[in-house]
């Protein structure tokens, strides 16, 4: 049993690495595309970036949910710990709400104004 909560922990810890390289890969290719583009002109690019840029942070944050509910439901269930999940999956989320108004110019709950794709 107990190699199997190490995986698990060793799990965590990867979901916890591949979030934050997310973010730092996604921050980096938002910007090479962002230099690529103005070195095009074009007039829309900080939108772009601001967008790539949010997209990024979303995901990551996903990621990095994801590993502290492993973490902590399965390897470390106490009462405070879960209290701490809770609070920390609460502030992401605001975290990601604010994150989606700021790339879609609309809340979450709210209907997309752009066209759905065919």
């Amino acid at each position: 049993m107990q190699d199997v909560l190490t995986w698990i922990g060793v799990a965590a810890f990867v979901v916890d690495v591949l979030g934050v390289g997310v973010i730092i890969l996604g921050i980096v290719a938002a910007f090479l595309g962002a230099l690529r583009n103005f070195m095009k002109h074009r007039p829309d690019e900080y939108d772009l970036l601001r967008v790539r840029i949010g997209k990024a942070l979303l995901l990551g944050l996903e990621f990095l949910v994801a590993a502290d509910v492993i973490r902590t439901v399965v390897l470390d269930l106490t009462f405070e710990n879960l209290l701490t999940l809770g609070l920390l999956v609460v502030i992401r989320t605001a975290l990601s709400w604010t994150l989606v108004v700021e790339i879609e110019d609309r809340w979450p709950w709210q209907k997309s104004t752009d066209p759905a794709p065919a």
